[in-house]
């Protein structure tokens, strides 16, 4: 894909999810889309089939919000705190930008059977980064040897995703970034300990 190609379709999905936040899914039009990320509607037709397919572009801003976090992310911290802090900032944005109902479509359109996984894609960056926080916490004896890189970086998804049904089965009425930062430390602790006996 181009750079002026993915430009237009980063700036299509942009003014979905802003669009979709301000007045919800099913009152946004495609012509309110166009409109907003200043595109002819069939620009939008040549990345996307309609409005639904929108939403699996829009699970790829995700990994420009993880971008963000991993170019900010405090290099002292320790591994863990790493993990948990990338966790905490993704979801308060998520909290605060995403509105429950979209978010449990886009979790909705991963259980498709059409369309990419793109959340479980293993090519993803937030995997890559994932990946590199724990090797680095391989290399300072911090998680057990027991568990792989990719067995741990798998969890962790994992674990992320299960935070995100909850939010959304719950209708968003606990804070989302509070609680999935303490409840993340809890789980990564898991793999600094020896694993259990058999």
């Amino acid at each position: 894909m181009s750079k002026a190609s993915k430009s237009t379709r980063e700036r299509i999905v942009s003014a979905a999810w802003k669009l979709f936040y301000a007045q919800g899914y099913d009152d946004t039009t495609i012509d309110d889309i166009v409109e907003s990320a200043n595109v002819s509607k069939g620009s939008f037709y040549h990345y996307f089939d309609g409005k639904e397919s929108l939403i699996d572009g829009i699970s790829f801003m995700f990994d420009t919000v993880y971008e963000d976090i991993m170019a900010d992310l405090d290099e002292s911290l320790n591994p863990l705190n790493k993990l948990t802090e990338m966790t905490k900032q993704v979801f308060f944005m998520i909290e605060n930008t995403v509105p429950v109902h979209l978010l449990s479509r886009i979790m909705a359109s991963q259980m498709s059977n059409k369309g990419d996984k793109y959340l479980v894609n293993p090519d993803r960056p937030f995997f890559r980064f994932v990946r590199k926080i724990v090797i680095e916490g391989k290399e300072a004896s911090i998680f057990n040897d027991a568990y792989s890189v990719n067995e741990i970086a798998i969890a962790y998804a994992l674990f992320e995703r299960g935070l995100m049904y909850d939010w959304c089965v719950s209708n968003g009425n606990y804070s989302f970034s509070q609680y999935a930062e303490k409840m993340m430390a809890v789980f990564l602790n898991g793999f600094t300990l020896p694993p259990p006996v058999r």
